[in-house]
């Protein structure tokens, strides 16, 4: 079987991957699809000992409620209990999910909505599949058919992305500058030591940040840029400026805040125009 024969057999096993995908997720039975998902709320926050591990997370005791069952659950995030909880204060709401009827499955996710639709899977297949048909139609056709394949995709991306990203950093640095700064301080840094493959050991630090919001609320967060000597921080005092409407939004230093975030989208732009080049290019090449 020559190469044009693997292809066709790559296709037609990732189209059948993506086709019972797609149908799983119109037939609503896709396991992000059934996971029961609710909100928990933060009972008490433990601060972090100094020195210790940051892998698992700040240590909360959550309550969260059964909607099937009516029943209430006191649950921690000791162990491997889904993403990690690096920003902390009581009454913050986190998002819990869980298969169906199995609430001692939970799973904590900073993004409630995530792998709702369980498309993930299918459309990573259907992607694959187009991946294959840009590479043969390189090989036969010449080249330039790779930078139309790459650009074409690349620029719709950008252009899908790139409103929004504007917007959610215009927002997110209006919301950083609308409340007043608050004093904040370094109560503990976090230690992680890990070893590769060759046997090098690599150490990182996460300082631990403590601030009160001007509405009371004390937030206790990783804080892993944005500091220096992290190492040493422990006991610095910072200046916090944080969303009023999410305190896990913060910064300690405004300013290059949005110096990151004008990065974030020039860089966006670059990519973007990138694609543009790249698809032109090719049309060019081919139509010459």
């Amino acid at each position: 079987m020559g190469w044009h024969g693997y292809l066709a057999l790559w296709c037609v096993v990732l189209g059948a991957v993506a086709l019972v995908g797609y149908g799983r997720s119109l037939a609503g039975v896709t396991r992000g699809q059934r996971a029961v998902r609710v909100m928990g709320r933060i009972e008490r926050v433990t601060e972090p000992r100094h020195g210790s591990s940051g892998r698992e997370g700040i240590a909360v005791v959550i309550i969260f409620r059964d909607p099937a069952t009516g029943q209430e659950f006191t649950v921690t995030n000791d162990g491997e209990c889904g993403d990690r909880i690096s920003t902390a204060w009581t009454g913050r709401e986190i998002g819990i999910r869980y298969p169906p009827g199995r609430p001692h499955a939970y799973r904590f996710t900073t993004d409630p909505d995530a792998g709702r639709s369980g498309l993930g899977w299918p459309n990573f297949a259907v992607f694959l599949i187009y991946v294959g048909l840009v590479v043969v139609a390189s090989i036969d056709w010449g080249w330039p058919w790779a930078l139309v394949g790459f650009g074409v995709p690349w620029t719709l991306l950008g252009a899908t992305y790139l409103p929004g990203a504007i917007r959610d950093s215009r927002l997110r640095i209006e919301g950083l500058a609308s409340s007043g700064p608050v004093p904040g301080r370094v109560i503990a840094v976090l230690k992680d030591v890990t070893v590769d493959e060759d046997g090098d050991t690599a150490t990182s630090h996460t300082p631990v940040v403590t601030f009160t919001t001007h509405d009371g609320t004390a937030v206790t967060a990783y804080r892993t840029v944005g500091l220096s000597d992290t190492a040493r921080s422990r006991g610095r005092d910072l200046t916090i400026h944080y969303h009023p409407d999410n305190p896990a939004v913060f910064t300690t230093d405004l300013a290059a805040e949005h110096r990151s975030r004008v990065g974030e989208i020039a860089f966006a732009v670059g990519a973007l125009l990138a694609g543009v080049a790249a698809a032109v290019t090719g049309g060019i090449l081919i139509a010459s």
